[in-house]
């Protein structure tokens, strides 16, 4: 090796790292901002993966405390112990959507219910609107017990304070208790009111998120006219379902990355550990298994589909079982409850009653 080259790697190695001389709480400042804005969980790990000062900066409690729901998106065939500390991780931070989505998983795929309860307890205390309502969807079935632990009221309470917090699901399920009577003193025309506001509340989110999206490449011919708002022709443009009414076809709303989660849990052969005549929630975006056989209520019309609140049902009554709905015999003398835009209601089936469902 020559002169000139061994000086010019001794310049070389000699300049100093910049970001070495960065103050510390400015790297945490932006790591934050990183964490709580990332698209996808592989965004936040491949910083902890580039630097040993990166990963203790990106493991800090203020860091994690903020990361975003998009951070836990992970897969179901991708769960590790490691994923599960790193949750934790999160959850002593004081995250809101860790305890979230931890609770989530612990109570339905890891069957710890007292753990995965608490959990969204703890963000439900913190304001988290998807924990109180799963709270109150856990309540109204009596999820993880018998059906002697149903609470009406308290799933009332719980959907009327995540109504407060803008959660649409549970001002419709607030609107079809008061209309029903149902945890609650009767009240059809407050119950009425409250229907409507959550198709409006949906219509203005459907058309905020109509503005920013883009459809993929292999529909674009079939959606030159979304820009409308409506629907050009065939069921292959995937919309608002409960804006169809109106001759509306805009992008549905996204769930949130644990109900994918889950679905992916149950339905895969590794993990799936859905036990004997359990079944999933009907609706496609929910995920939610029965913890007990005949726990979900039953459409009232076919008893084909079975959801866990109402919410999921007016979601997928006009997503798909609008057009698939088939008055079938054991069903016949079971009246519909008129329900919202006049799909049919759901009834219960007792643990101990053999009907015949059509599969």
């Amino acid at each position: 090796m020559g002169t000139a080259q061994r000086k010019r790697l001794r310049t070389i190695s000699e300049k100093p790292d910049l970001f070495d001389q960065l103050p510390d709480d400015l790297v945490l400042h932006i790591l934050s901002k990183l964490s709580s804005s990332a698209s996808r969980p592989s965004d936040f790990i491949n910083i902890i993966i580039t630097c040993k000062r990166l990963k203790k900066f990106a493991l800090d409690p203020l860091v994690l405390s903020r990361a975003g729901v998009k951070t836990f998106a992970m897969k179901a065939e991708r769960w590790s112990d490691p994923a599960h500390r790193f949750l934790k991780q999160c959850v002593s931070a004081g995250n809101r959507e860790a305890l979230y989505t931890l609770g989530m998983i612990r109570f339905y795929c890891l069957q710890n219910r007292g753990s995965g309860a608490s959990l969204m307890a703890k963000a439900a205390i913190k304001s988290h609107a998807l924990a109180l309502y799963s709270l109150a969807v856990i309540q109204f079935n009596g999820s993880g017990g018998s059906k002697n632990d149903k609470n009406l009221r308290a799933g009332v309470a719980l959907c009327a304070r995540a109504a407060v917090l803008g959660h649409i699901d549970a001002l419709r399920e607030l609107g079809h208790c008061l209309q029903d009577g149902y945890g609650v003193p009767r009240n059809v025309v407050q119950g009425r009111r409250f229907l409507v506001q959550a198709n409006a509340k949906e219509l203005a989110l459907s058309l905020r998120s109509m503005l920013t999206w883009k459809p993929q490449q292999k529909h674009v011919e079939e959606q030159q006219n979304l820009r409308y708002g409506c629907t050009v022709r065939g069921p292959a443009i995937t919309g608002c379902p409960l804006l169809s009414d109106f001759g509306c076809n805009v992008p549905a709303r996204e769930a949130h990355p644990v109900n994918g989660f889950l679905k992916e849990w149950f339905e895969s052969r590794r993990t799936g550990v859905l036990g004997h005549g359990l079944r999933l929630c009907s609706h496609g975006g929910c995920g939610r298994p029965e913890t007990r056989p005949h726990e979900f209520r039953r459409c009232s019309v076919c008893g084909a589909v079975n959801y866990c609140s109402r919410g999921c049902q007016a979601l997928d009554w006009k997503l798909r079982h609008k057009v698939e709905c088939v008055p079938t015999e054991p069903w016949q003398g079971i009246l519909e409850d008129g329900g919202d835009h006049g799909f049919g209601g759901m009834v219960e089936i007792e643990e101990d009653e053999d009907v015949a469902i059509v599969e």
